[in-house]
């Protein structure tokens, strides 16, 4: 049974269609990165999936269709993390990751529980924020702030991350070591991750398998391999990107 599944998704408002009958599917162990270029409608999918941005066709939550799900039955099997955040609250890193256990409180408060608070400290621990718990988000850099984020997802405990430029204005230290953290985290069973991405060069290197989206259509899905063949993606960028690509590299060769 596939985690999440997608069937002829398209996205309209009033008569501009930004994405047109989108399928694909998910299952455990698959890191979906999701490409194309500025306004291909990659964010749009996220925001469909995630409920925010009104669609027709299907989307199917493990064998569950989408809109027969409570939003605490949702977000215990999707959690999603947007492109940026703007923090203006003093919380502390764990008050943050804390909040990534709302779908499993009892109550609109809930008290104390063990496995939460479990939940909470592995977490911490998972992204190398432990001696920060009791820290201000406040006084956090972009990377430290981003794995508190990432923290709070690996809290909420889904089935599926859906992550939209996950590294997005990090320096190539914060960006390998989320990406590593990603990758530890979609090894364990009955996990997957759908993100989006600029950066060919992380997509091409952790992806599964990819989706290109081309001015809101699919312009190729499937195996690495194929995505990235030359004359599919050349063709959605009008650049040739393996040239352009080892330029930019042949300058660390010797």
């Amino acid at each position: 049974m596939s985690l999440l599944e997608l069937k002829n998704i398209s996205v309209s408002y009033g008569d501009i269609t930004v994405l047109k009958e989108v399928s694909l599917e998910l299952e455990s162990g698959d890191w979906l990165m999701v490409i194309g270029p500025n306004g291909a409608g990659k964010s749009t999918l996220i925001s469909a999936i995630g409920g925010a941005a009104p669609y027709t066709g299907d989307i199917l939550i493990g064998d569950q269709e989408r809109t027969s799900m409570r939003s605490r039955d949702i977000a215990r099997r999707i959690g999603t993390l947007n492109q940026s955040h703007s923090v203006g609250y003093s919380f502390s890193v764990r008050e943050l990751v804390s909040l990534g256990r709302y779908p499993y409180r009892k109550g609109l408060i809930g008290g104390k529980d063990e496995d939460n608070e479990r939940m909470v400290e592995e977490a911490i621990n998972d992204v190398g924020l432990g001696a920060m718990a009791d820290r201000s988000l406040l006084t956090l850099s972009g990377g430290e702030l981003q794995r508190a984020f990432i923290a709070q997802l690996f809290a909420q405990d889904p089935n599926v991350l859906m992550l939209d430029e996950p590294t997005n204005n990090l320096d190539l230290v914060f960006q390998k070591e989320i990406f590593d953290l990603l990758r530890e985290w979609v090894s364990r069973k009955d996990r997957a991750i759908l993100s989006v991405v600029h950066d060919l060069g992380l997509a091409r290197t952790y992806g599964s398998k990819a989706l290109l989206l081309d001015k809101g259509t699919v312009a190729a899905y499937g195996c690495m391999d194929e995505v990235f063949s030359d004359a599919v993606i050349n063709s959605a960028y009008g650049l040739d990107i393996r040239r352009w690509m080892s330029s930019l590299y042949s300058r660390w060769t010797d």
